[in-house]
């Protein structure tokens, strides 16, 4: 269920967005100092200013159709269908995509951006136009609107971004946990809202994300990998945004407890000892003691400790901790169970000093199906990462090497690739061919012969799929 705090957060978050619309429908109607263009602009400031009681500032953000407010979609009921519209409308002609509000701003720092409004939508460069008038006003920043659909370098810098606001994130909270200090759950929340929302709209490009390995930071890509993977696979199972969001959040914090086990032990280049590893096999009871820790323990939080717990039980209860009487594991867990193995598997922490490729750790984890992991969910991850996983370096009967760059959902095993060396051996970046083209015979033109470890060829992957 939607807590009262959320949906008070999502209620102001919709009238500061219908209260925009309202003064710049009066704003065209009467001049910027009429008694109902500064009632308006009055009632806005307040809104605003309620909502900033503990934020420095407030970013409202249009993305494709949706309004987001400091990263979560704002969602709207009829009552406010026209208003958005009108904004969303207006905006994209003026090609705003995100306007920043700062603390401390005046009446009279709103009326500039009416003028400024209302100036740029008779101009040649709205943007510009409007850019210049908002230049002197320091409480207020306008960007440009991203044309995500048309771009594919936008959609790209935005999955970036959100990504790495994710490790970043989740860096943070390990830190925070470690010092005792209080975790923002709230900004986690808005953080997975994102996750979700994009991989709804872009899973591929996400996706790709998960396979660009750090192998300095191991801990906090891998919390993000296994949550956007897990993301992923819940929506495949048809599972709802609702559920989806609470999928993401506890596989976040499915490692925290490794929070106990010290950096030397946990970033250390050659083997564990047997010591060591009895002291990494500790880590699921300690992550379920920190989130227990935490203050205002709700449904989610207690079904992150349960994940934290059981994420290295196995399907079939064979892992650690060794428990007796155990019920079967949280059908959350068994989904991490598979993702977590998967992303373990192919960077080199952990599991294996040298990763796999991703289609040798789908084989390893397939050898598992029944027994460590769930079969049929392990039969929805493999169609949704395909038999050739992001990432993976194939070579092709055409002697060219490239990079799976996507996967087809029908043709599991004929992805596109992104070509990275041609048929003469040199270097290039580009083109991307899809796998399932044939020529009038119907023979296809390209065929995956093998895979390659990138690391050997010392390719990085981040270069090409970013």
């Amino acid at each position: 269920m939607v807590n009262n705090e959320d949906r008070e957060i999502n209620r102001s978050a919709q009238d500061i967005i219908n209260q925009l619309s309202v003064i710049l429908r009066t704003a065209k109607i009467h001049n910027p100092g009429n008694i109902a263009v500064t009632t308006a602009i009055g009632k806005f400031l307040l809104l605003l200013n309620q909502m900033m009681v503990s934020e420095d500032s407030i970013t409202l953000e249009l993305v494709g159709e949706f309004f987001y407010i400091d990263g979560t979609r704002v969602r709207y009921s009829l009552e406010y269908l026209l208003n958005f519209d009108f904004l969303i409308r207006e905006l994209k002609k003026r090609e705003i995509g995100k306007i920043v509000f700062r603390k401390k701003i005046k009446p009279e720092d709103i009326q500039t951006l009416l003028k400024a409004f209302i100036a740029a939508g008779f101009a040649e460069a709205p943007f510009e136009t409007i850019s210049e008038m908002m230049a002197e006003v320091e409480s207020i920043d306008v960007d440009i609107l991203k044309k995500i659909k048309e771009g594919d370098q936008d959609t790209r810098k935005v999955i970036k971004k959100v990504y790495y606001n994710a490790v970043s994130f989740s860096k943070g909270v390990m830190t925070k946990i470690k010092a005792g200090e209080k975790v923002n759950i709230k900004k986690a929340k808005r953080i997975v809202e994102s996750m979700v929302d994009h991989i709804l709209e872009e899973e591929n490009l996400l996706l790709g994300m998960t396979a660009i390995k750090d192998y300095d930071e191991y801990t906090y890509h891998h919390s993000v990998n296994v949550s956007i993977l897990s993301i992923a696979l819940g929506q495949r199972l048809g599972l709802s945004r609702k559920m989806l969001t609470e999928l993401g959040l506890v596989s976040l914090f499915h490692d925290i407890g490794k929070i106990e086990i010290p950096s030397e032990v946990l970033n250390k280049s050659t083997n564990f000892t047997s010591d060591e590893w009895n002291l990494i096999k500790k880590h699921p009871v300690w992550g379920l003691r920190a989130i227990l820790k935490l203050k205002g323990l709700d449904h989610t939080s207690i079904r992150s400790a349960i994940v934290a717990f059981e994420h290295h039980l196995n399907y079939n209860l064979s892992g650690y901790p060794k428990v007796v009487k155990y019920p079967e594991l949280d059908f959350y867990s068994r989904i991490v169970c598979v993702v977590d193995q998967y992303d373990a598997m192919t960077s080199s922490r952990v599991y294996s000093r040298i990763p796999l490729s991703p289609d040798k750790a789908l084989s390893v984890i397939m050898e598992r199906a029944g027994s460590q992991v769930d079969p049929l969910l392990f039969k929805f991850f493999i169609n949704m990462v395909g038999v050739f996983p992001i990432g993976t370096l194939v070579m092709l009967n055409t002697k060219e090497l490239g990079l799976v760059y996507e996967s087809d959902v029908v043709f599991a095993d004929r992805p596109k690739v992104l070509i990275i060396i041609d048929s003469n051996g040199k270097s290039v970046n580009g083109p991307v061919v899809n796998l399932t083209e044939r020529d009038d015979s119907g023979k296809y033109y390209r065929s995956i012969l093998k895979t390659l470890d990138p690391n050997k060829y010392k390719i990085n992957l981040a270069e090409y799929l970013l």
